[in-house]
């Protein structure tokens, strides 16, 4: 191995120690730790949960870049022996190759660093115009979510899915748990559209349709929203589900109406209304934290003198069936022909790309 890619590779890892600010985290771990020893931690649940959760995810960082350094000292043990045995320079390659990997793993994750990117998201999907073609359109978004979440090793609740007529979804809304899940799924914000010929004409012809994904974070019980119950107006009805756990035999589905907003928000795949419920606030609470986030946005760019981009209504990607395959970002370039693999949750290419992309401008 040359030793170009050798100091290459340690000055990789130096500059890892920098910008995991591993000297910070270590000292936040020890206070953690020290809170969760005390009798009384789990007297409050909420916030021992978000404790622990932490907890665990500084936990995991440092020790992915312990494993970097030994990995580091493994390439230049190997190194040493390399002039008396060839095989450990075979070894020392590997080695090399593996904590590259490890060291483009990390830098992916410290790029989410705002306050609730390592949390979970709530992620929704509503059909655009296109009736039926629509419909369809959503729950194909739905599934590709869901398979991507799967693949990632994150977990996802369905919080509420009402079906389309005939066929597809009208809307769909899912909570997905796992680290970085609202970081890394806040690239899928915005209109997705989509060019094929649809199953539902008869004539065969080529239709455009477009959904809109919203992605929010889950805001801890914790954290302060401008939300009075009192402004809150609840009704309960029957689930309207296709069938099998999405049918409930009694009226537990909920709708929430925040009266100031006009902001409604529905949730009914849970068995009962008290789960329902606190799902429909949790959602209704992560919706008003956007809002004044957007608003302090919009405050910001205007005294900057400076143009924000809407991205409410904007495409953000294309998937195209027909007359040729292509998915195509709109905003990083991004494509890829291989659209049955993006369907079936293939989305890091498009994911990570526009995280570097942004992290680039």
């Amino acid at each position: 191995m040359e030793s170009k890619k050798l100091e290459e590779l340690e000055s990789r890892v130096h500059a890892a120690h920098d910008f995991l600010h591993i000297e910070n985290i270590s000292e936040e771990i020890r206070t953690l730790e020290a809170e969760m020893a005390k009798p009384e931690f789990w007297d409050d649940a909420v916030h021992a949960q978000d404790v622990s959760k932490r907890a665990a995810t500084i936990k995991d960082t440092l020790h992915a870049y312990s494993q970097a350094e030994s990995k580091l000292g493994d390439i230049k043990t190997a190194l040493e022996f390399a002039c008396e045995d060839e095989a450990f320079e075979v070894e020392a390659q590997h080695a090399a190759q593996a904590l590259a990997a490890m060291l483009d793993v990390l830098e992916i994750e410290s790029w989410f660093s705002g306050r609730f990117d390592s949390g979970d998201a709530i992620l929704s999907v509503n059909p655009g115009s296109g009736g039926l073609e629509a419909q369809d359109w959503t729950e194909m978004l739905y599934r590709m979510y869901s398979r991507y979440a799967e693949h990632r090793g994150w977990k996802v609740t369905i919080l509420d899915i009402v079906p389309g007529e005939g066929i597809g979804l009208d809307k769909v809304t899912i909570q997905i748990e796992g680290k970085n899940a609202y970081g890394m799924l806040r690239s899928e914000s915005g209109v997705h559209r989509l060019v094929r010929i649809s199953p539902t004409d008869a004539k065969k012809r080529r239709h455009t349709t477009f959904a809109g994904v919203e992605v929010m974070p889950v805001i801890s019980d914790d954290l302060e929203v401008d939300l009075n119950p009192a402004d809150v107006r609840v009704d309960v009805y029957r689930s309207s589900g296709p069938g099998g756990q999405c049918v409930n035999t009694t009226d537990s589905a909920v709708r929430l109406t925040h009266i100031p907003t006009g902001l409604v928000v529905t949730c009914q795949n849970e068995k009962s209304q008290l789960q329902n419920k606190e799902a429909a606030f949790r959602v209704l609470r992560a919706k008003l934290y956007e809002i004044e986030e957007q608003k302090r946005r919009a405050e910001m760019e205007e005294l900057r003198g400076e143009r924000m981009e809407n991205s409410f209504g904007s495409q953000i990607r294309n998937y195209v069936l027909y007359p040729y395959q292509l998915v195509k970002d709109a905003r990083t370039d991004i494509e890829t022909g291989n659209v049955d693999a993006v369907l079936d949750g293939d989305l890091d290419d498009f994911v990570i790309g526009y995280h570097k992309w942004l992290n680039s401008q």
